[in-house]
């Protein structure tokens, strides 16, 4: 099934409003990067520690809005904790200003393609001198969640896998070929990706003797991280998320 037809575009029209520009830490160097993703060119985002070193490396992977400053943002934050962070540009240079366009975006990404830029990023941050190849981890919200899963059934290699409220495989013949640790956050209040879904896919983790850590924050809807969805975040989540998430990576890649 094409991932994009799982991510549920109608819940964002009203929940997600357009990105507007993120504060990010002067520290993390940052450059715009290109690498081959099968038989095409693909480009993200790069953000490296300011202090040279060896560090581990993250797959960064953005909402259905596109590689836009929030993302940038983060990928930032993460550098500035330590990692080598690639945020891949799935859409290809367009970016989302409104709902419409992000769906349209969403739909039109090929699943075969996004493995391919993913596993593109991973193989170029592999070969960096400044990573250590063998702790490269990825991270996704939403639309970037669901990927961040999608690409540990096909990468096994990854490290580590963070996944904020992206939509759930079901089929256990996929959950199987899941073999890195995963860290989950996500919100009671979501209707695209349910508390039952969530339990769901954590009992069959668990069945499979994978490692996982879920936690379904209580008020928090679809986008709860995100401070551009205005309606939807939440303040108090959002940082026990992100302080979830570098506490599993630095325990899973470190």
């Amino acid at each position: 099934m094409k991932l994009a037809l799982r991510l549920f575009p109608a819940l964002f029209l009203g929940a997600l409003l357009a990105p507007t520009l993120a504060v990010r830490a002067d520290g993390p160097k940052t450059d715009t990067v290109q690498f081959p993703a099968g038989k095409d060119t693909a480009s993200g985002f790069l953000a490296t520690p300011e202090k040279p070193g060896r560090y581990p490396g993250l797959v960064v992977i953005h909402e259905w809005w596109g590689l836009n400053d929030w993302v940038k943002g983060q990928t930032e934050k993460l550098a500035a904790e330590g990692f080598v962070a690639l945020a891949v540009d799935l859409y290809h240079g367009q970016v989302a200003t409104n709902p419409d366009d992000a769906e349209k975006l969403t739909q039109s990404v090929q699943d075969d393609q996004a493995i391919a830029d993913l596993n593109g990023a991973f193989t170029y941050l592999a070969g960096r001198s400044d990573v250590d190849h063998d702790h490269i981890g990825a991270i996704g919200w939403s639309m970037g969640g669901a990927y961040a899963l999608e690409f540990a059934m096909h990468q096994p290699r990854l490290a580590a896998c963070v996944v904020n409220y992206g939509t759930l495989p079901t089929d256990p013949t996929d959950i199987m070929t899941i073999f890195a640790p995963v860290l989950g956050n996500f919100g009671a209040e979501d209707h695209g990706v349910t508390p039952a879904d969530v339990n769901s896919f954590e009992k069959s983790m668990t069945t499979l003797r994978r490692r996982v850590d879920i936690k379904i924050f209580d008020g928090a809807g679809h986008g709860f991280e995100n401070p551009n969805n205005t309606a939807g975040y939440r303040p108090a989540a959002a940082a026990e998320a992100w302080t979830r998430t570098i506490n599993f990576l630095n325990k899973a890649l470190r």
